[in-house]
């Protein structure tokens, strides 16, 4: 292989997603594990018995709209585009 060959070969690779992005993805991705986690628990000691702590405002609203949160925040953080991308098209 000649020296030629290889300076062609050092280009550098574009990804379809910046690689900033990828770290507010996986923070979305926080954000929805964080909801799923206060819907957990609720549970009854005994079968016996019935929990009206399934229905806490916990469960029922606030983790719902920290998972949608979440989901739009990814949907944001993979549409974005860098301020370097929109720099270099000006």
């Amino acid at each position: 292989m000649a020296k030629n060959d290889l300076k062609n070969t050092d280009k550098k690779i574009d990804f379809p997603i910046p690689v900033s992005s990828y770290k507010m993805i996986l923070i979305g991705f926080g954000i929805v594990i964080l909801g799923f986690i206060l819907m957990m628990g609720g549970g009854a000691s005994s079968p016996d018995e019935f929990n009206y702590d399934i229905f806490s405002f916990r469960r029922i609203t606030l983790a719902p709209i920290v998972v949608l949160f979440g989901f739009g925040f990814v949907f944001w953080a993979i549409m974005r585009k860098p301020k370097k991308e929109m720099e270099k098209e000006n």
